[in-house]
């Protein structure tokens, strides 16, 4: 069997390879190439040099949608994982009604994103409109509006990771701990929590990248306003490549520098949380 599939190996990975390859791989080297040229289509390429990423970083918005993205991903990363954490505990404690409670904090994941940004949009103007103001009042609205809908989207989704984590620690180890007279808060720290690392690793990471690479809720619930102040950096190279004429190399080096961020960004979190994985 392994020489058969050694034999053939290359003959069922082709048309998958050739697949990658045209899907993603040539238009990504392409797109790299584009953002050092002035261009309007692919054919009209003109080589420009680093002009575009000076022009890039020399733009007052996508500062400040880099910064708006930053605070945004710390924000939403921490709450998100600090309460699909708390509420898997809470679900693995073998109450009543917990698949129940499973299947309906799970749900929102299931919603698209435009959907959940226009619903959230009209709840929480709903909301601050007693008050005189709407989520394009000032970015702070804005900003904090985006945090609860992505706590409402992802929580249930990360919290299905960590029951699944939980249920994984040995019983017996728990029960030495107890019998060892250790408090609940201990075992919490020194055992549960290492012993989930692997969870909080894909937690973390999901977190993480899904907040950097926000779009379309963005775009749904303040599309960048007031002043494109809420403006998250997929919704900023969006507008620079499709609002501005003749800025679509700006818009491509933009997102290439997109591009290097996130990936440079998860490579080190990966790295520093799968060094506190422990073996079971």
């Amino acid at each position: 069997m392994e020489k058969a599939i050694k034999k053939y190996f290359a003959l069922f990975a082709l048309p998958t390879l050739l697949a990658f390859s045209v899907a993603f791989v040539i238009p990504f080297l392409l797109g790299v190439y584009l953002s050092f040229t002035e261009f309007t289509t692919v054919t009209d390429a003109k080589w420009v040099g680093f002009s575009n990423y000076i022009e890039a970083f020399s733009n007052k918005e996508f500062l400040n949608a880099l910064w708006f993205t930053i605070k945004f991903t710390v924000v939403t990363m921490l709450t998100i994982n600090v309460l699909a954490f708390a509420l898997a505990m809470l679900l693995t404690k073998g109450r009543k009604g917990t698949n129940l409670f499973r299947t309906v904090f799970f749900m929102p994941n299931l919603i698209g994103g435009i959907v959940l940004g226009y619903i959230w949009q009209l709840i929480l103007n709903g909301i601050l409109y007693k008050f005189g103001v709407t989520l394009t009042y000032s970015a702070d609205y804005g900003f904090w509006g985006l945090v609860v809908l992505m706590n409402w989207q992802l929580i249930g989704y990360m919290m299905v990771i960590y029951i699944a984590g939980i249920q994984n620690v040995p019983k017996e180890l728990l029960e030495a701990a107890r019998v060892d007279g250790a408090t609940p808060f201990t075992i919490l720290r020194k055992i549960t929590i290492p012993l989930l690392m692997p969870a909080i690793t894909i937690c973390t990471f999901l977190t993480l990248s899904n907040s950097f690479k926000l779009f379309d809720q963005n775009l749904a619930l303040t599309a960048g306003a007031p002043s494109k102040e809420t403006a998250m950096l997929a919704l900023d190279i969006f507008n620079t490549f499709y609002g501005k004429v003749g800025f679509e190399g700006v818009g491509q080096a933009k997102a290439v520098v997109f591009f290097v961020l996130v990936a440079a960004i998860a490579f080190i979190q990966l790295v520093a949380t799968r060094r506190k994985e422990v073996e079971n």
